[in-house]
């Protein structure tokens, strides 16, 4: 029996394990950052978070309306879900006072809210103009530029972006093979590859543009996009995500865009959005992108195609 008992712990125990390797360490910082702010909600108002249930879940989801849009309240609620998942407990995140209330606050928020821009190409060509612009020195212009045309060429991820390393790349007549090893939607680490063409304009050219800055740092293996340390000097270490963001708003500043409204996935839905402008179909950009579902992205094209085939169009005054 206690041969039994302890089977069955060691289960229980490998099974929590394996809902937490099943979802990329991006995804489990966001989830442990939003708990922590239920946390914080459950103490100041003298509940208990952990097992928590339906109803201090409605309650605070009420509490967040007030601030934030509907889809972070959705973030919120599978975070809290999943934390009890991989503590153990069970949280019933179909409860009706959940469901209902959140249909009453989308009814009352309405949930097409205002998310952050796209960039778009004539962003790009500003921000490279930027960088080029910029008195620094060549080897930092070269990274910062495959930063921002990989990352849109390949509809990346940040967290995808800033984990190639030199051996995911493959370069072939047609362009670039890029291996994803992981992605958030990557639940069963498949991975994928991504495929990069030349560009007829050189300058604007992802796969160009890399070949040169990994010919002028010298990378062979590991990150390719990594830390200037003082002095311009290459480091072994790889940028964090948030660099990426910090890079995108401070060439835009420079390029003197009002640089709020965009953010790391801007160069991910800037793709996506020029995609389908230019007539690319919904399977195509979800090849690239990596989405699972096509609700996202018949987003990205009904945005990018709200002045085609408009009906105003056809008032003539």
């Amino acid at each position: 029996m206690n041969e039994l008992s302890t089977d069955l712990k060691s289960l229980h125990e490998d099974t929590l394990n394996n809902l937490k390797y099943s979802k990329a360490s991006n995804t489990l910082r966001a989830y442990r950052s939003d708990f922590i702010d239920f946390g914080v909600f459950c103490s100041r108002h003298g509940f208990k978070s952990l097992p928590t249930e339906p109803k201090i879940i409605a309650l605070y989801l009420t509490h967040l309306s007030k601030t934030f849009k509907i889809s972070t309240l959705r973030r919120r609620l599978v975070s809290i879900s999943m934390v009890h998942k991989m503590k153990g407990h069970y949280l019933d995140t179909k409860h009706p006072i959940i469901i209902e209330n959140l249909l009453g606050i989308k009814r009352v928020k309405g949930s097409m809210q205002k998310g952050k821009k796209p960039l778009l190409i004539n962003h790009l060509k500003a921000i490279v103009k930027a960088i080029n612009d910029q008195k620094i020195e060549e080897i930092i212009k070269l990274r910062d530029i495959s930063i921002v045309l990989i990352g849109f060429g390949g509809g990346f991820r940040r967290s995808e972006l800033i984990s190639i390393d030199y051996e995911d790349l493959d370069f072939v007549t047609e362009g670039l093979k890029i291996i994803v090893k992981k992605s958030k939607t990557d639940q069963f680490g498949e991975g994928m590859i991504k495929g990069l063409p030349y560009f007829e304009n050189e300058i604007y050219c992802p796969v160009n543009n890399l070949k040169k800055w990994l010919l002028i740092s010298n990378i062979k293996s590991g990150p390719i996009f990594r830390r200037f340390t003082k002095g311009a000097k290459l480091s072994s270490n790889r940028l964090s995500d948030q660099t990426v963001v910090l890079l995108i708003k401070k060439y835009l500043n420079l390029a003197g865009i009002e640089n709020t409204n965009y953010s790391g996935h801007s160069l991910r839905s800037g793709f996506a959005t020029v995609a389908a402008d230019s007539g690319a179909d919904e399977r195509s950009i979800m090849a690239m992108t990596g989405h699972k579902t096509t609700q996202m992205v018949r987003r990205y094209i009904i945005e990018a195609n709200i002045f085609k085939n408009n009906a105003l169009n056809k008032i003539k005054i």
